[in-house]
């Protein structure tokens, strides 16, 4: 392939060749490219599509009316995870208009996705007349699938990475260099330093990895543990925004509040945690009223019928 690049892990004597295009040909004399970001981005929709399927189908919902939201919700996803970077970077896009459609050259953010797939899920939802609760449910786990894998794109890319470290895992290549190299002003305003001759943290692979464990633990728990409707996307909630919340703190590439070191991803991510472990504990505590107030009641009624048989 013509575009790659060689990765050295610290830990690791031997170099790993990784290529950003995947394959190349021409469509009317035309020279095209598909690149693995947009292959492996597309490969964790179709793994994560087809768990929340098969969940779908456990809890008894209508598949087509859970594809009708997948579809629009995919779509307004991919618009609104573009729509967000390039709005945390207008000063760039203002002058590269161009470039805005460039989505698989990078630049998605995942909480503009969350975003526009959420608000397109719950007007079809509506229509539909179908729960938003039981949907997001099932298409959490698949949420989990499509960023687990989704992350090795960043990887391929070499984007997505985090500041410098001598753990064993630390990483770093001839384009990580460079981006470093070439962005020092812009980290020096953001109050951090990263040497480009030192490897960095593979932020993506903390990411994928805590990602592919909680698809795992949803999966069980919304096959066998759910106690109400919601539950299954409140620990979605908790669960990534803890993990975003510190490996967010190592990025190189983050978004921030206008004239501030302050991190957006960060922010929104402990937010998102605590008000989704809120209502989990609310929500729990509820359940297990109902839960017991329905136990009382049956007693009670037992107790009723065998007085009148006496």
């Amino acid at each position: 392939m013509s575009d790659y690049s060689i990765v050295y892990f610290t830990g690791i004597e031997r170099g790993f060749s990784v290529p950003s295009v995947l394959a190349e040909f021409k469509i009317f004399g035309v020279d095209m490219q598909i690149k693995w970001y947009g292959a492996l981005i597309a490969l964790g929709f179709v793994l994560g599509l087809l768990a929340s399927l098969r969940l779908a189908k456990k809890e008894g919902m209508n598949v087509d009316k859970l594809l009708d939201c997948i579809i629009y919700g995919t779509i307004f996803a991919i618009i609104g995870a573009r729509l967000y970077f390039v709005a945390f970077n207008w000063d760039y896009y203002s002058q590269n208009l161009s470039e805005i459609p460039k989505t698989y050259e990078g630049g998605m953010a995942i909480y503009g996705g969350l975003i526009g797939g959420i608000v397109a899920a719950y007007v079809v939802c509506k229509i539909n007349k179908t729960s938003i609760l039981k949907t997001l449910d099932v298409t959490a786990v698949g949420f989990l699938i499509g960023q687990g894998i989704g992350r090795w794109g960043n990887f391929t890319n070499q984007e997505a990475f985090g500041t410098n470290t001598t753990r064993p895992w630390g990483m770093t290549s001839q384009k990580v260099s460079e981006y470093i190299y070439y962005h020092q002003e812009q980290f020096e305003a953001n109050g951090f330093s990263v040497d480009p001759n030192i490897p960095v943290h593979p932020t993506f692979l903390y990411e994928s990895v805590w990602c592919i464990i909680g698809a795992i633990l949803l999966y069980i728990m919304c096959s066998k543990y759910k106690k109400f409707d919601g539950q299954i996307i409140l620990s979605y909630g908790v669960w990534y925004g803890v993990e975003r919340m510190i490996v967010e703190g190592l990025r190189t590439d983050s978004l921030y509040i206008a004239s501030t070191s302050i991190r957006v991803s960060q922010v929104l991510s402990g937010i998102l945690a605590i008000v989704c472990l809120a209502f989990l504990i609310y929500n729990f505590v509820k359940a297990s009223k109902k839960s017991k107030d329905f136990g009382e009641k049956e007693k009670i009624l037992i107790k009723e019928g065998d007085s009148t048989n006496g």
